[in-house]
């Protein structure tokens, strides 16, 4: 890994021993028994883990590393990669980001699909060590399609999207499992480590953004100047990295010990399956079963009521045999339905956040990137901002506003998730309206002076737009994690997460859609022209990203209405730990 980004991992290390200085632990008899073992976990032999030895910061170091070093290598990759399929691959505008936001959403989505096997067959750990090394024969695969894209033919592009794909599947297993790995390095029923895992996503957001700064700094000048070639084999070695820093750790992670029952995506299913097979059965009215309720008062409690018809046996009975296990799985399932709301109104954001690496790019491309008389930054550079920024506002956010609002309100974490969301979706409307006015100056600019080509205005007047978007990315991006993450039971964790990031994914396909949808729309017969014109001074990107103002505002108006009637639990901890 080159310099610049061992500066920020040294520099994110300085900053995470002061949140452990000042997180000093103090022992408490919920979390911990006379002899310091940690409830329901062990350590990598399987000997029950000795809270101090195993967990905690001393873990989430381990893991945070890890975290940045493969961020350096996915955004190495995908920052720039629209110059790649307009430049040597000759792809349009249009297409090209249509193809990104594909292959984004491809990879989002496969995190179900990663957080399934972790948690039904391989468990979270080996999960990460299998993905991460398809993760490097993906990085290997493309490496070697640069080499050979000198006259690209039809085969080397096969090779190349085969390679980005592989890449894909790598994440979709490694993403949702490392951050769910990571944060249930801290105990639950211990005060002060639940108080630090509100830390733990701040920082693990900090290390996601301070690898890229890397990539974006080094790799594009790399990739646009030098060659492709190496500037997609370097992050092939920072996965390689980020590897060999996560296996540094294995003896200091807590590992949650496997109970012999089935695992949690299963017994959800069962429930959904068990309700629509009961759903024409009406629940016995007789005074026996009236004392039956009373021990089951979720059949009257319940938010989502329908899923009660799972308790109930053919005669509209409660299955007493059942009743323990079955209440368990009824919640499990309220849990997750209880979110969908939020996941959908949160889907205007994900839409938004798949614009920095495509349209922001060509964006800038057209704009004077010249920083004194011989050097100009690289259009996907520009994201750096972004990264900047976060790494900059999350300390600050951490250390100062996370403090004064716990004095203002008396809420750990300072706000609610749902207050944290909703500011982060307001600020990405904000910065998508300065981006729509930014960009029609600039079309004004390039109409009274140019045809096409460079147009006479600095990239300065794109940073607004840059370090508005970072802010709000502090705000929703980790208040979803936080989120997602605390509103389910232990073994749906890696689920919930990967239902969270699904947020994005689908977001990536839905801006796909928008384009072509757009682009049909506007372009002439023969394609030509439109919105999304391949002559980036005659397109009208101010106009989408207008529309993409209002998607946003209409889905902060969605969140603030579910947001009202949302139920959090009142008790994290009331959840059973089970399985890794």
């Amino acid at each position: 890994m080159s310099s610049v980004s061992l500066v920020l991992l040294s520099g994110l290390s300085r900053s995470i021993a002061m949140s452990i200085s000042s997180d000093t632990i103090v022992c408490c008899q919920n979390g911990e028994a006379e002899n310091g073992i940690v409830n329901e976990m062990m350590d990598h032999e399987g000997r029950p883990a000795k809270r101090s030895q195993s967990g905690y910061w001393r873990s989430a170091c381990y893991i945070i590393g890890a975290g940045a070093t493969e961020r350096f290598a996915y955004y190495g990759i995908s920052s720039n990669l629209i110059t790649y399929l307009t430049g040597p691959l000759g792809q349009s505008t249009a297409a090209a980001a249509a193809s990104i936001n594909i292959w984004t959403g491809t990879g989002l989505l496969l995190l179900l699909l990663g957080a399934f096997v972790a948690e039904s067959f391989l468990g979270r750990y080996r999960t990460i060590v299998l993905s991460s090394m398809l993760y490097i024969l993906a990085l290997g695969l493309l490496t070697t399609s640069a080499f050979l894209d000198f006259r690209p033919n039809e085969l080397d592009v096969l090779l190349f999207f085969v390679s980005l794909y592989l890449m894909a599947l790598g994440q979709g297993a490694y993403k949702p499992c490392i951050l769910a790995f990571g944060a249930h390095q801290f105990d639950d029923n211990h005060p002060q480590e639940l108080r630090s895992r509100s830390s733990f996503f701040n920082w693990w957001y900090f290390s996601s953004c301070a690898g890229p700064l890397a990539a974006l700094l080094v790799l594009n000048y790399i990739q646009d100047n030098i060659s492709w070639a190496i500037g997609f084999g370097i992050p092939c070695i920072s996965a390689a990295i980020a590897l060999s820093i996560f296996l540094l750790g294995t003896k200091s992670y807590r590992y949650r010990i496997k109970r012999d029952e089935k695992c949690a995506i299963s017994r959800v299913a069962q429930v959904f399956i068990k309700a629509a097979m009961n759903w024409r059965v009406i629940p016995s009215t007789s005074n026996n079963n009236e004392e039956q309720q009373d021990t089951v008062p979720h059949l009257r409690s319940q938010q989502f009521k329908f899923l009660n018809k799972a308790l109930l046996a053919p005669d509209g009975s409660v299955e007493y045999g059942e009743v323990g296990i079955i209440m368990q799985e009824v919640e499990e399932a309220n849990a997750l339905i209880n979110l969908i709301p939020l996941w959908a109104s949160s889907l205007g954001f994900g839409i938004v956040l798949s614009q920095p690496s495509t349209l922001f790019t060509k964006q800038g491309i057209t704009m004077d990137r010249s920083i004194g008389s011989r050097f100009d930054v690289p259009a996907a550079s520009l994201q750096y901002i972004i990264g900047l920024t976060i790494i900059i506002f999350i300390p600050i956010y951490d250390r100062v506003f996370v403090p004064l609002g716990r004095i203002a309100t008396g809420n750990p974490s300072g706000v609610t998730q749902l207050q944290r969301i909703g500011t982060g979706m307001l600020l990405c409307t904000v910065s998508m309206v300065i981006a729509a006015l930014v960009e029609r100056k600039r079309l004004k600019t390039a109409s009274h002076e140019l045809g096409g080509a460079e147009v006479p205005m600095s990239f300065w007047w794109l940073i607004p737009q840059y370090i508005i978007f970072g802010i709000s990315d502090v705000f929703t991006i980790i208040g979803l994690q936080e989120l997602f993450y605390e509103e389910v039971p232990c073994g749906l964790k890696t689920v919930a997460l990967s239902i969270y990031l699904s947020i994005l994914g689908i977001g990536n396909f839905l801006s796909s859609f928008l384009i072509f949808i757009v682009q049909r729309v506007t372009s002439d017969q023969g394609g030509q022209g439109g919105w999304f014109s391949d002559n980036t001074n005659g397109a009208h990107l101010d106009y989408f990203y207008w529309l993409l103002a209002g998607v946003n505002a209409a889905g902060l108006l969605a969140f603030l209405c579910f947001a009202r009637s949302f139920k959090c639990s009142s008790n994290t901890n009331r959840w059973n730990l089970v399985s890794d």
